[in-house]
């Protein structure tokens, strides 16, 4: 099968085509796993982490990509959950080990043994992918493959990350960032909580005008003071200094939730800039985002399919796979970018 690989970790700057297309045996499914043809996969951030070094996968080459939209193509031994032809997606959490505190509690995204599609397992830049039948998802009808893609990550961690801040209908909500996780959390925000206003933070005007376009109150640089305090933030960037900013446009008793597997460097010495009375002080609440857990994206799915949510996609040939993570480097943003594999 044709497979798009990251052969080594190198700086996109130094390296613009960092993925190789290659052949490579088609995977066989083991006992309790599918097998997937894969349709559609989203392109995610944690991509660039991998390639460069943040979060790189367990060996080299490897396969990337977790918003994988695919039919099932084949069952392994005692795989019995999905009839062959049925649509499915993948997530981010491809297995956890099921039998720690953390996952007999439903915290499988904290589970020591957590393995991430595409980092740990091999991901949905191919022609086919195997995992266990456990962690795949029925895909709603309303959505087309493209469109589920994002749902299965950007979706599902923006799902997770508006239950941790913890908001109350009519309390003011701050986004930091606004790409494919970002402007689906904020069409779930203006549903699931009315009264509330959302302010987003961004660091290009095109992501601020798109924000207007989906209905936010507010939209400024990254580094202005919000209009009002806001209740919680949830900052969607790669970046540090965006962290230090929200925190001090939080309100008293606010949470600032940080939605990232991993925060670039470049700017790390703006942590040093935390002013105690400004940034913390107030019984201010900084939350991070593990992973997500299976339950985390089954109930995005079913509340994106309800309201409905579409999310806004920019489609890519699979050929073009180097040039939809170039473009996300670049910051050439506009809700989120998807792989048509087929």
């Amino acid at each position: 099968m044709k497979a798009a690989v990251v052969e080594k970790i190198a700086k996109i700057r130094d390296n613009p085509q960092p993925l190789s297309f290659v052949e490579v045996p088609d995977p066989v499914p083991a006992a309790g796993q599918i097998l997937v043809r894969v349709s559609a996969c989203g392109v995610c951030h944690t991509e660039l982490d991998e390639i460069e070094g943040r979060t790189p996968p367990v060996s080299f080459p490897f396969i990337l990509g977790h918003q994988v939209v695919g039919t099932v193509a084949g069952r392994g031994p005692g795989a019995e959950k999905y009839d062959t032809g049925q649509r499915v997606g993948i997530g981010w959490i491809g297995s956890s080990c099921g039998a720690c505190r953390y996952c007999r509690s439903g915290r499988e995204n904290l589970c020591p043994d957590f393995r991430a599609t595409g980092r740990d397992l091999p991901g949905g830049y191919a022609r086919y992918l195997t995992l266990s039948e456990n962690f795949a998802f029925p895909i709603p009808d309303i959505f087309s493959d493209a469109q589920a893609a994002p749902l299965l990550c950007a979706g599902a961690i923006g799902w997770r990350s508006l239950k941790l801040a913890g908001l109350a209908d009519g309390e003011p909500l701050g986004l930091t960032g606004f790409g494919a996780s970002a402007h689906l959390v904020l069409r779930l925000a203006r549903y699931l909580y009315p009264h509330s206003d959302v302010c987003v933070f961004a660091r290009s005007e095109r992501e601020r005008l798109f924000a207007w376009e989906q209905g936010a109150r507010w939209a400024g640089d990254t580094s202005e003071q919000s209009p009002l305090p806001l209740a919680a933030i949830i900052d969607t960037t790669p970046a540090w200094k965006p962290v230090v900013e929200a925190l001090a446009n939080l309100a008293p008793g606010g949470r600032l939730v940080v939605n990232a597997i991993r925060k670039e460097a470049a700017d790390k010495s703006e942590l040093g800039r935390l002013d105690y009375p400004k940034h913390l002080w107030m019984e201010k609440e900084v939350k991070s985002v593990a992973n997500v857990a299976r339950r985390d994206i089954a109930e995005f799915l079913d509340l994106a399919a309800r309201i409905p949510i579409f999310p806004e996609v920019e489609k890519y040939a699979f050929a073009d796979a180097n040039r939809a993570l170039a473009d996300l480097k670049a910051g050439i943003i506009r809700g989120a970018k998807v792989l048509m594999i087929d």
